[in-house]
C-alpha cells in the first residue's frame, strides 16, 4: 500500500472581487487549493457591498474582455445575459457622439458591450468560481501584511473583521487583486524592497449617477453615449445612458476641472443638459428615477511600475487595480483584469511554480497594461489643468493620428473597426498603424458628420420634442 506524501500546493487570492475570482478560477488548475480573502461580507446575491463603491456607476465590459471572461470561465455570458444583462452589438447599439460627430450605426455588428450593473457582474463570476474544487473563501477577513522577505513571500497574516483574531496563511503563491485601495506597496517596504515607481494621470474627471425605470416603447434601447471634448481651452463634459437588467436604464453625467456635477437630484437632468447634445436630457425627462444621485472623483489613471525593481520575491503577483487603474469613462478595468487572469495561467502554465515565474508572469501582467493605459492618459492629458507629465513628441503624434482617425470614423467603416478593435480591446493598438487604416486616415471622412443623434424613429418617438431633436 503506498501512500502519497507529495506536498499540497497552495495558493492565496487577495481581494474577493472580479479580478480576485477570475485569478482564483485560473489556480484550481495548478494547485490544490486555493483560499479568496475578502475584507468584505459577500453576499448571497447581486447585492451592493462596502468594497465597491464604483458599482453604483457605469459598467459596460467591452468584447474584449467578455471574451476573456468566457475562456476562463465558460458560461460567464450565457449566464449573464440570462441574469438581464444586456449585450449591445457596437457600432449598431450604439449611439454615440464622438469629438468629430455622429458614429453612424451599421451592421453586422464590429465589437459588442456586455451591459449590467457592477453587483450582476461580479455574482455571476463569483457563484460559478466558488463552486468550483479546491476553492475556498473566507470573507469578513483583512490582510495585515505578507510573510517572508525581499526573496520569497511565504504567505500573509490575516485578521477576522468580528473577533479581531489574527492568524497565517502559509501559501506557495499569493496574487493582490485588492484593486485600487491595494497596500501592497508598504507590505514591499516592509519586506525591505525600494520605493515602488508610481505615474499618474488625473484630468480632474468627476462623476455623478443615477438609475432610472426605462421609458416602455422599445425593448431594446441603445447605450447612448454623448462623449467630452477633450481639448486644454475648456472643461469636457458628458454623459451616458446605458440600459441594464429589470428594465433600468443607469445614466452617468460626467465633467472635468471647471465643469463638475454635483449630487443634487435637482442638478442632475440640467446637467445631462449642458453636454453636447441634450438626447440623453430629453430621454430622462420623462423617466421615473429609481434612486438619488451619487458621486466619485476616484478618476485618476494610476499605474504601479513593478517591472522596474531590481528584484522581485518569489511567490507573490499583483494584478487587476492595484497594478492599473483608468479614468472608468474608457470602460478598460474589467478587460485588464481578465487579461491579467490570462497571463496567470499562461505563465503557470509554462513555468509552473518555480521561483523565477513570478517575476516572468509579473512582467507579462504589465504588458497587458500597456494598450489601456496608452489610450486613457494620451486623452486625459489634454483636458484643462490636467496632472500628469506632458505629453512628448511621440504622444503629440499619436494624439494627431488619433484625432485624424476619429473624423474618419465618423463615417468610413474601417477607420471604425480599427478604432473598435483596440478601444474594446480586441486588438492591440499597433494595428491602427496598419497601412491600409492608415491610408484611409489620411483620406479622412469621405461626407459630412450626421448632424442629429442616429436613432431609429421608435426611439426617436420617446423624446418629448416636436421635432424629435431635443
Amino acid at each position: 500500500m503506498s501512500t502519497n506524501t507529495q506536498p499540497r500546493t497552495h495558493a492565496v487570492v487577495l481581494g474577493g472581487g472580479l479580478a480576485g475570482m477570475l485569478a482564483a478560477s485560473v489556480l484550481t488548475g495548478h494547485v490544490d487549493k486555493v483560499t479568496v480573502v475578502e475584507r468584505d461580507r459577500l453576499p448571497d446575491g447581486p447585492e451592493p457591498r462596502k468594497g465597491v463603491p464604483q458599482a453604483r456607476h457605469v459598467h459596460m465590459l467591452w468584447s474584449g474582455g467578455a471574451r476573456a471572461i468566457e475562456a476562463l470561465v465558460p458560461g460567464t455570458i450565457d449566464r449573464l445575459t440570462a441574469a438581464g444583462a444586456r449585450r449591445h452589438g457596437v457600432p449598431d447599439g450604439l449611439v454615440a457622439l464622438s469629438p468629430d460627430g455622429w458614429w453612424i450605426r451599421q451592421r453586422p455588428e464590429m465589437q459588442f458591450l456586455l451591459a449590467a450593473s457592477r453587483d450582476l457582474l461580479d455574482w455571476v463570476i463569483r457563484e460559478q468560481v466558488c463552486a468550483l474544487p479546491g476553492i475556498d473563501l473566507m470573507d469578513g477577513t483583512a490582510v495585515e501584511g505578507l510573510l517572508g522577505d525581499a526573496t520569497r513571500v511565504t504567505g500573509v497574516e490575516v485578521r477576522d473583521q468580528e473577533t479581531g483574531g489574527s492568524s497565517t496563511l502559509e501559501a506557495d503563491l499569493v496574487v493582490d487583486a485588492t484593486g485600487r485601495s491595494s497596500r501592497i506597496r508598504p507590505w514591499l517596504d516592509g519586506l525591505g524592497l525600494p520605493p515602488v515607481p508610481v505615474e499618474t494621470v488625473d484630468c480632474g474627471l468627476a462623476y455623478a449617477t443615477r438609475i432610472f425605470r426605462a421609458l416602455e416603447g422599445v425593448t431594446d434601447f441603445p447605450v447612448v453615449n454623448v462623449q467630452a471634448f477633450p481639448e486644454p481651452t475648456r472643461p469636457g463634459r458628458g454623459a451616458v445612458l446605458v440600459p441594464i437588467e429589470k428594465g433600468k436604464w443607469i445614466v452617468t453625467v460626467a465633467g472635468t476641472r471647471g465643469a463638475h456635477p454635483t449630487d443634487r437630484d435637482d442638478d442632475f437632468e440640467a446637467y445631462a443638459r449642458s453636454t453636447r447634445h441634450p438626447v440623453i436630457a430629453d430621454l430622462i425627462a420623462r423617466a421615473e428615477p429609481l434612486t438619488s444621485v451619487r458621486m466619485t472623483h476616484s478618476t485618476v489613471n494610476r499605474r504601479l511600475f513593478f517591472e522596474r525593481l531590481p528584484t522581485w520575491p518569489a511567490g507573490l503577483l499583483v494584478i487587476g487595480d492595484a497594478v492599473a487603474t483608468y479614468n472608468p469613462a474608457y470602460g478598460h478595468g474589467m478587460s485588464v483584469a481578465a487579461y491579467h487572469a490570462t497571463c496567470l495561467g499562461d505563465g503557470l502554465a509554462k513555468h509552473g511554480l518555480a521561483p523565477q515565474a513570478t517575476r516572468r508572469i509579473q512582467r507579462s501582467v504589465t504588458r497587458a497594461v500597456n494598450d489601456a493605459w496608452a489610450m486613457a492618459t494620451t486623452q486625459d492629458i489634454l483636458y484643462p489643468e490636467a496632472e500628469g507629465r506632458p505629453p512628448n513628441a511621440a504622444t503629440r503624434m499619436l494624439q494627431r493620428y488619433m484625432e485624424r482617425m476619429s473624423k474618419a470614423a465618423t463615417c468610413r467603416p474601417t477607420a471604425m473597426r480599427a478604432m473598435l478593435d483596440a478601444l474594446s480591446l480586441s486588438a492591440p493598438t499597433a494595428k491602427l498603424l496598419a497601412p491600409r487604416v492608415a491610408a484611409i486616415t489620411l483620406l479622412g471622412p469621405n461626407r459630412p458628420p450626421l448632424a442629429d443623434p442616429p436613432l431609429t424613429e421608435s426611439e426617436r418617438a420617446l423624446i418629448p420634442a416636436a421635432d424629435g431633436k431635443g
